[in-house]
Parts: structure tokens; sequence; C-alpha cells
């Protein structure tokens, strides 16, 4: 299933601009549109962690902006129920097959992304229990499939929070998060040139990313965005069956 040589290296460089470019124009979104090309390239453990260190870094280059907005009151009950729940996620990862791994990671996004396109309101996500909620399932669902973001959305969306109220709360979860997952899933065994490309990919997706911001519209980002997120996952769910 992984990729090696030159091809591997030019394919994940364009699925990391890629996701970068989406992160920096809507504020996430990383995950749901590289997760499930980074499985399928690298496979799904390493896949899972790359996308935690790059997420996680991108949030915290987004952060530095916005951290004076960040609202404690919900970000902590969040991040501290993602790291109860994290350690949960990175041990199926390592007990099930890489099939169903493709299967679960698949059908995750897959059932997040609905979710998130049907702006679901379910009055559980709501206040302090809510942010425990959506934390909780937020780590486990980033340290297995490395797609954290949906069950904070999912809160924001009950909480009636605006986008510019979003993203940086959005960023501040991204970076904890992520750092739980890192600490709990390890870094990736990628080769130096690899790195390198990852590197120079996150860069030049922030500059196309930060560029097309003013000018595309919100809505149609967020399409986009899910769109993307969409085919990603219902392509592993394909890959995982096809594996079985």
């Amino acid at each position: 299933m992984a990729t090696s040589g030159w091809v591997g290296d030019v394919l994940l460089a364009a699925i990391v601009l890629l996701g970068s470019s989406v992160q920096w124009l809507t504020g996430m979104g990383f995950a749901l549109v590289a997760v499930p090309a980074l499985v399928l390239l690298i496979g799904p453990a390493e896949g899972v962690v790359l996308a935690n260190c790059a997420a996680g870094a991108i949030s915290v280059v987004g952060l530095a902006g916005g951290w004076r907005r960040v609202r404690p009151g919900a970000m902590v009950p969040l991040c501290l129920a993602a790291a109860c729940t994290v350690p949960a996620g990175t041990w199926l990862t390592r007990q099930l097959p890489e099939p169903v791994l493709l299967l679960v990671m698949g059908g995750l996004v897959t059932a997040a992304v609905v979710l998130v396109m049907r702006g679901a309101r379910v009055p559980a996500l709501r206040g302090t229990r809510g942010a425990l909620a959506a934390g909780a399932v937020g780590g486990f669902m980033n340290s297995a499939a490395g797609v954290g973001g949906p069950p904070v959305s999912l809160y924001a969306v009950n909480a009636g929070w605006t986008v510019s109220e979003f993203v940086p709360n959005a960023q501040f979860y991204g970076v904890v998060v992520n750092a739980f997952s890192v600490a709990s899933n390890g870094v990736p065994q990628l080769s130096t040139p690899r790195w390198v490309a990852v590197v120079a990919a996150m860069a030049v997706g922030g500059v196309i990313g930060r560029g097309l911001a003013g000018r595309m519209p919100e809505e149609r980002a967020r399409l986009l965005v899910l769109s993307l997120a969409l085919a990603g996952g219902v392509t592993a769910l394909g890959k995982g069956v096809w594996g079985l």
C-alpha cells in the first residue's frame, strides 16, 4: 500500500500542501482532507501520526495571532477530556489489522463529515457536559484516525459560536490534542527527503491558504473542505473493504 521513491515524495508533498492550504483557509481541516490520502499512501499508522504532527504545527503558528480570543471555560474541559481518551485511540490502532483500520478511519471521517454537513443540533453537546463529550470523542478520534476536529465543530455549532470565535479555539484545541496524540503515538518514521518535502509543502500551503482566505467565500471554502473529506473517507472505506 505504501508508495516509495520520488513518486511517493511528490504525492506526499501534494497531499500535505492541500491539507495545509485548507487549514489556513478555514481554520481547520488538514486532517479531514489529508488523512484518508495519507493512510492510503504511507499506511494507517504513519498517516495518522504525520497528520497529528502537521496539523499540530499549523495550529501553533495559527494560534500565535489569536490566542487572546481562546475561551478557557470551554477549552479546559474539552482538552482534559481529550487527554483521557487519546490513549484508547492509540491502543485501538495497534490492535487492528490494516484493512480494518482503513474501515474504521474511513467510517469515522465519513460519519463526521455527514454530521458536520447537516449541522447536527444535539442538546448533549451544550455547556460543560457538551465540552467534555466533544473533547472525549475528539481525543479518541484524533489518536485513532487523525481526525479530532469534527466533534469540536459540532460543539461550536450547538454553542452558537461564530466563525471568528471558532477559529482560535479550534486552533488551541488542535495544538493540545495533537500534542497528546504525538506523545501517545510517536512521530512518523520518514526519510530525510520526505521530511523536507513535508515541511516545504506545509510552508507553500500556508502561503496559498492565507492568500485565498480573503478571496474565497466562507461557505464555498467550507463546502470544498467537506467534499474533499467525504471523498477521501469513502475511498478509505472502499480500500478497507477490498483488503478484507
